[in-house]
C-alpha cells in the first residue's frame, strides 16, 4: 500500500466575521486549532467564501490601516477589489488574480470593492494571506507585485485531469511569477470529477490544502467538502487528491520561519519593543500618507 502524508485535522469554515463592511471572512489561522507557527512561514489565513453582494453606489471595504512585518497576499476567485497604499502603488484585483504586497518596514493601504462591482454587486471570493518575513527583511523597503492572471504558469494535467496554477514556488520544473522571501509552493489546483492529482511535498514544509470550490478525497480515504481547510502532518511522503465534483484547491506549503513572533493588531515583527516602535512610527506619520 502506498504510504501518504497524513492529515492532521480537517477543519470546517469557523463562524464568520466582517473586515470593514466589505470582506465576511472565515479565520482559519492563528487559532486555537492552528497556532500562529503552525503553518509558518504563513501567519493568517482569512477567506472569504463565496457570498453574493448587493449593489451599492458606495463601495464597500477597508479604509486606511497600517502593517509591518510582513507580507499580505490577496487571491481573488470571484469579484473585484481596488487597492492603494502610501508607497503609490494601486490597481484592480479580480478573478484569477493575485496581488502581493510586502508591508516590510511598514505601508499604509486600503481596500475596497472596484466601483463598477459594487455598482452591480455580486458573487464575491476571495482569500488573504498574511506571510511573516524573516528578521533581516521586516525593515526592507516595501514592495509590490501585481500578478494578473496571464502571468501566472498554468501546468496542464495528464487525462484532460484539470491545471495546476503556479503563483509561487515550483511544480514538475514550472516556476511561478511570485518573488518570495523563504521557500513556499503556492498552487490553485483545478480537478475535474474523477480525476486525481499526487503530489510531493518536502518533509520539513508546513502543508495544507482549502478546497475553495467541491470537495477533496485525501489519501483515497478522507473527505474535505467546500471551504474546508486541510491540514498535513509534517511528514516525508506525498498527498494524493481525488475530485469526485469539478473541484478548485488552494495548496499552500513553505518552509517554516523558526524565529520568535511577537504580535499586534496589524503588526507581526520578532520582540513586544519592535511593536512598540512600529505603533510609535505609525502615530508619527512615518508610514506615509494615503487619504481614506
Amino acid at each position: 500500500m502506498t504510504k501518504y502524508r497524513e492529515v492532521e485535522n480537517i477543519i470546517a469554515p469557523p463562524p464568520p466575521h466582517m473586515v470593514g463592511d466589505g470582506f465576511r471572512v472565515h479565520n482559519f489561522f492563528p487559532s486555537s486549532v492552528i497556532g500562529e507557527k503552525r503553518m509558518s512561514p504563513f501567519y493568517l489565513l482569512d477567506y472569504n467564501s463565496k457570498i453574493d453582494f448587493a449593489p451599492s453606489d458606495e463601495p464597500r471595504g477597508v479604509g486606511v490601516h497600517p502593517h509591518r512585518g510582513f507580507e499580505t497576499v490577496t487571491i481573488a476567485y470571484k469579484g473585484k477589489i481596488a487597492h492603494h497604499d502610501s508607497s503609490g502603488n494601486k490597481g484592480i484585483i479580480e478573478e484569477g488574480d493575485v496581488q502581493w504586497m510586502t508591508a516590510a518596514s511598514g505601508v499604509l493601504h486600503k481596500e475596497y470593492h472596484e466601483q463598477e462591482f459594487s455598482k452591480k454587486g455580486g458573487p464575491f471570493h476571495m482569500v488573504q494571506l498574511w506571510v511573516n518575513l524573516p528578521a533581516k527583511y521586516k525593515m526592507t523597503e516595501p514592495k509590490y507585485q501585481a500578478i494578473d492572471n496571464g502571468k501566472i504558469k498554468k501546468v496542464e494535467l495528464a487525462d484532460n485531469s484539470g491545471r495546476v496554477e503556479v503563483i509561487a514556488g515550483e511544480y514538475k520544473g514550472i516556476k511561478g511569477p511570485a518573488f518570495t522571501f523563504t521557500p513556499i509552493n503556492m498552487y490553485n489546483i483545478h480537478l475535474k470529477k474523477g480525476k486525481k492529482i499526487q503530489l510531493s511535498i518536502p518533509e520539513f514544509y508546513n502543508a495544507g490544502i482549502l478546497v475553495i470550490e467541491g470537495s477533496a478525497i485525501i489519501n483515497e480515504k478522507e473527505k474535505a467538502g467546500t471551504d474546508h481547510f486541510i491540514l498535513f502532518r509534517n511528514v516525508e511522503s506525498d498527498v494524493l487528491l481525488e475530485a469526485d465534483e469539478d473541484s478548485t484547491y488552494l495548496l499552500l506549503s513553505g518552509e517554516p520561519i523558526d524565529e520568535p513572533i511577537a504580535a499586534y493588531g496589524p503588526f507581526l515583527m520578532n520582540k513586544h519593543e519592535e511593536l512598540e516602535i512600529a505603533v510609535s512610527d505609525f502615530s508619527q506619520g512615518k508610514f506615509g500618507k494615503l487619504e481614506d
